[in-house]
């Protein structure tokens, strides 16, 4: 009897040092902060509260921070609606406004004037006015039995009730997002404005060092900033673009700090973040890093050493395919630091461990046992289920993706069905919307590095995705070219219309009915729908029928671990680009035997990776000449320039452009990047390795002062010491 009450007490203290281990998890929603949080962060060095963070009734910091554009995070930095992001988070803004004589994304850009600060049709900005539970009223008609289908059913109709009754004003807009895999349903009341102006902005040879080779890595040396001001009707409610608009005055806006930070100091980082999954069960962390990772890595790594050869050999191709090339890369090597993170910190058998403990404290527990038991089994079966199909799927997502003539193709069969759809007398001004449409596209294709490309891929493919997933009509074209990926490429890009723009105009020149006939025997499109319908029959609707499984189980499995964990463990929602607070310590880490590194990267490095002309490593003059005298003024520290720190904040994409506040709140830097090690935190959170990658604010007030000379933007801030 005393062993049965010993080990479940036994187990309750390791799950609780494990979350004082780990404390520096989670993406928190800033009004539960006092119930959940306060204590701890205060215990960790912070000097304000809850209340000063999220608060309904006076500014608080909730109040400076933005969605920016809705895919990046901006905070209010001065009482005149100046904001701060990163740089490539404003890059398309900048890029729309570059011209050979006027190269922004080159030389910079600074508005010496209000007057002088640019318009960006389509940019906006939203603010969080207030966050409401509403879960009670959002599943009031959920009821047990019911699948999936009629499940979102019920409760969208009485989301869409919960948003019409919503407190608000006329100006302000609601919606409603699920928590906890939908056991739980929040109301964001929110402000957006459309006129947001380009104001500063570094050369890319400052804002994008390092590029596409120091992308995921630390130590890092990159200015990766930009600023724009929020501009409002004479009212200060949001208001189209006019000429009579005023610069925004803010709720709040967040005081500078000069201080920087030391290590073991708390930070803290507010923000939007886009996408997490870390309540998955151990199976499905195994399907991602051991088939669905290298999946995905193995066809970029073909894709990506067939483009960087001819990008190294041919200047032309080097400029068509330079964004396309950081764009695959990108991914690729956070798939390739996921996989190493897992395994470094021996993730898949920590969740295994975590399995474990709560199947031990499930068992304590006669009522919860008869409630939840099995769950947990059951999901990772359906998860052991999906892996072949799943891993058929990604295949086929990234030859669709990185051969781009299957892009086209994939393009033009959606052209098709949306004049199927819409009728035969739309098909003359569809196919003109549809060629201008691929003007863009086509204006960067080279037909022989897509041909190589594709030669690899059709390879992997093949040995990848097995026959029964393929489809019989994909077997067919692959045997009558003697299952040769080489043969196949030859004839597709010597005869398809889909290799240029002239040959595509040609070929839906003709009559709609004539085009669908002459799909089938174009031998591109004849092979990208056959990979299509066999995609679709064999593997998109088995992955679509136990994904459906898999999300009941999953959010089961979520209300069962907060249950069965309760008072022993504290839960944060999944990332879903809602507002969070996460918070941690400034550090170093140890990614490997006999490897550390610091947390601070300063100027001297930034001239040591120097090499000039480099498109990823140049330095501007001028900055190669203030590091030469020390000119730093007020912002350097001990004779050397701070560029860019790290700490154990959680964060993901969406946090790009997140303020990095110290104990009181202000601001000290700018959320940027993760470590190349730590990019696993998306479904595996582990202090030891992970780090988010931070401008020091004294770098970016540096480059606006002394680099460009904008004092009027420093004038405008409130700065601290």
């Amino acid at each position: 009897m005393l062993q049965r009450i010993v080990k479940p007490l036994m187990l309750a203290a390791l799950l609780l040092l494990s979350q004082l281990t780990y404390a520096t998890e989670g993406m928190w929603l800033p009004q539960l902060l006092s119930g959940l949080n306060e204590k701890e962060m205060k215990g960790m060095g912070m000097k304000i509260s809850a209340s000063d963070i999220y608060n309904i009734n006076k500014g608080s910091l909730k109040d400076a921070i933005v969605s920016f554009g809705g895919f990046c995070t901006a905070e209010v930095i001065s009482s005149q609606g100046l904001i701060l992001t990163n740089h490539h988070c404003g890059y398309e803004s900048i890029q729309k406004h570059s011209s050979l004589q006027n190269n922004f994304l080159q030389n910079g850009f600074w508005a010496k004037t209000a007057a002088e600060e640019l318009r960006n049709p389509g940019l906006f900005v939203t603010f969080i006015v207030r966050i409401d539970d509403v879960t009670q009223a959002a599943l009031q008609d959920v009821k047990p039995g019911m699948n999936e289908r009629e499940r979102q059913s019920a409760i969208d109709k009485r989301l869409h009730e919960i948003r019409q009754n919503a407190r608000k004003e006329s100006w302000q807009e609601t919606m409603v997002k699920p928590f906890y895999e939908g056991n739980q349903y929040f109301l964001f009341v929110t402000e957006t404005f459309s006129d947001v102006r380009l104001v500063g902005a570094p050369p890319s040879s400052i804002g994008k060092f390092g590029s596409d080779t120091d992308n995921w890595v630390w130590p890092r040396h990159t200015g990766d900033f930009s600023m724009f001001r929020i501009y409002a009707g004479k009212d200060g409610r949001p208001a189209p673009y006019s000429q009579d608009n005023v610069p925004l005055s803010p709720k709040y806006f967040l005081p500078v700090s000069l201080k920087g930070v030391k290590p073991n100091d708390f930070t803290m980082v507010l923000g939007f973040p886009g996408r997490t999954t870390e309540y998955l069960p151990s199976e499905a962390v195994k399907l991602t890093v051991d088939a669905l990772d290298p999946a995905k890595v193995g066809m970029r790594d073909a894709a990506l050493e067939v483009i960087d050869g001819y990008m190294r050999k041919d200047e032309q191709i080097k400029i068509q395919y330079a964004a396309k090339y950081a764009s695959t890369a990108n991914a690729w090597k956070k798939w390739k630091g996921e996989m190493l993170g897992v395994k470094q910190t021996r993730g898949i058998g920590k969740k295994e461990q975590y399995e474990a403990n709560y199947r031990e404290l499930l068992n304590t527990s006669p009522e919860l046992k008869v409630k939840y038991s099995g769950v947990l089994d059951s999901l990772n079966e359906m998860y052991r289920r999906i892996r072949p199909y799943a891993q058929a799927r990604d295949y086929y997502s990234e030859l669709v993706r990185n051969v781009e003539l299957f892009t086209a193709g994939d393009r033009l069969i959606s052209f098709l069905g949306n004049v199927r759809d819409k009728g035969e007398g739309q098909y003359e001004t569809l196919r003109q919307q549809f060629l201008e449409s691929m003007q863009p596209f086509y204006k960067n294709y080279n037909a022989q590095v897509d041909h190589d490309v594709s030669v690899k891929l059709l390879e992997i493919y093949a040995k990848g995705v097995p026959k029964q997933y393929a489809g019989a009509e994909y077997a067919q074209i692959c045997a009558e070219n003697n299952n040769e990926s080489r043969m196949l490429a030859d004839k597709i890009y010597g005869l398809s219309a889909l290799t240029s723009l002239e040959k595509l105009k040609a070929f839906v020149q003709q009559p709609y009915n004539a085009v669908v006939a002459q799909m089938w025997k174009d031998p591109g499109t004849r092979l990208i729908m056959a990979m299509r319908k066999g995609f679709v029959d064999n593997v998109s609707k088995p992955v679509n029928d136990l994904q459906s499984s898999i999300n009941s189980l999953q959010r089961t499995y979520m209300q069962a671990q907060m249950d069965v964990m309760a008072g022993k463990k504290r839960f944060y929602p999944d990332a879903n680009s809602t507002l969070r607070v996460t918070y941690g310590k400034a550090d170093g880490y140890s990614p490997r035997d006999a490897i550390h590194y610091d947390f601070y990267t300063y100027l001297d490095g930034v001239m040591e990776k120097y090499v000039p002309g480099d498109y990823e490593f140049d330095v501007p003059a001028k900055l190669i000449e203030l590091y030469k005298n020390k000119d730093y003024g007020r912002y350097g520290v001990n004779g050397k320039m701070p560029v860019c720190f790290i700490a154990s904040n959680h964060t993901t994409g969406g946090n790009s452009g997140s303020p990095a506040l110290d104990a009181n709140g202000h601001l000290i830097g700018l959320n940027f990047d993760r470590t190349w090690e730590g990019t696993m935190s998306d479904i595996n959170y582990d202090p030891s390795i992970c780090r988010n990658i931070m401008v020091d604010i004294r770098y970016v007030l540096f480059i606006v002062d002394k680099y460009a000379g904008c004092t009027r933007l420093i004038d405008e801030m409130k700065l601290v010491k």
